[in-house]
């Protein structure tokens, strides 16, 4: 299943002014500093600019609008059974290509673990199974395939186990690569929020920035600390201190300029120190209890 988001706690957060009061110039840079050093420094950058962090489960979604009402809730009770042989044998490993241009060699599991992982039982059912509307998910063959998923270096395609079960119109499918050779995502600093989502370059020189904020909130612009391998952004979001609020947050845009162009640099969040995934509707701060070793 996909990966449970909080976003609606983030909007929440903004909604209600969480937001502090913006530090001084002299403050932001200081503290932007540290967070660029950190993230040089930090165990957790080689993976994310060189390695593989996969930014969704390692169980791909199905098209639900082509699946049975059955399906779902069988595979939250983990109501599976095993009707073909699975091949023990682990393949060859294979080399993966980002559209950053880099390439990683990675090993792979066989079927035989991928289906350990596809089959591991949830933390939680709605009821017990069989029940009503509930039935074993019979799987009948499994194949390798390809597929393409997120990862911190943009969409990559990589090897997959598809498993077909009856009367289901699609295979359900599980990421291939060991779990050993991947990375989990960054973690926010001190559980704080991530307050730029996203970016855009409309110019090699240019950043377009998501970020969310309550409704009765005015932003005030942005604030930009570069370093020769990190460009940290903030943007100055004040609470309006109306006596009425609407508690709804929303998404905003706002532009900057760097002086000089972003190149391979990488974007971090100020209130955060999360970095940002270019054009990505994926939110790191939602994935903060998400690892795909355990998943």
């Amino acid at each position: 299943m996909r990966i449970i988001t909080a976003a609606l706690l983030l909007v929440l957060m903004a909604a209600c002014g969480s937001v502090p009061a913006p530090a001084g110039t002299d403050e932001f840079d200081r503290r932007a500093q540290r967070l660029a050093e950190r993230w040089e420094t930090s165990p957790e950058r080689r993976p994310w600019t060189d390695g593989f962090v996969p930014l969704r489960n390692l169980t791909l979604e199905l098209d639900w609008a082509d699946v049975p009402r059955w399906v779902g809730r069988s595979l939250i009770n983990s109501a599976w059974k095993l009707e073909t042989e699975l091949p023990g044998r682990t393949p060859a490993p294979v080399e993966l290509r980002f559209q950053d241009g880099g390439t990683l060699r990675v090993p792979v599991i066989s079927a035989r673990a991928a289906y350990a992982g596809l089959t591991k039982p949830k933390s939680f059912a709605d009821e017990p199974c069989p029940a009503r509307g509930c039935r074993p998910l019979r799987v009948v063959g499994v194949t390798r395939g390809e597929a393409a998923v997120p990862s911190s270096r943009g969409e990559v395609r990589v090897p997959v186990w598809e498993f077909t079960v009856e009367d289901v119109p699609q295979p359900l499918r599980r990421v291939a690569v060991d779990p050993a050779a991947m990375g989990g995502p960054p973690q926010p600093l001190q559980d704080e929020p991530q307050e730029v989502q996203t970016y855009d370059t409309p110019a090699p020189a240019e950043l377009r920035l998501s970020y969310l904020h309550g409704t009765c909130d005015t932003t005030h612009g942005a604030r930009v600390h570069e370093t020769p391998r990190a460009v940290v952004v903030d943007v100055d979001v004040r609470d309006d201190d109306v006596e009425y609020c609407n508690a709804m947050g929303k998404t905003d845009h706002l532009g900057v300029t760097l002086r000089r162009p972003l190149g391979s640099r990488v974007v971090l969040d100020y209130s955060s120190g999360l970095p940002l995934l270019p054009g990505s509707d994926i939110r790191l701060a939602e994935l903060r209890n998400y690892d795909p070793r355990r998943s």
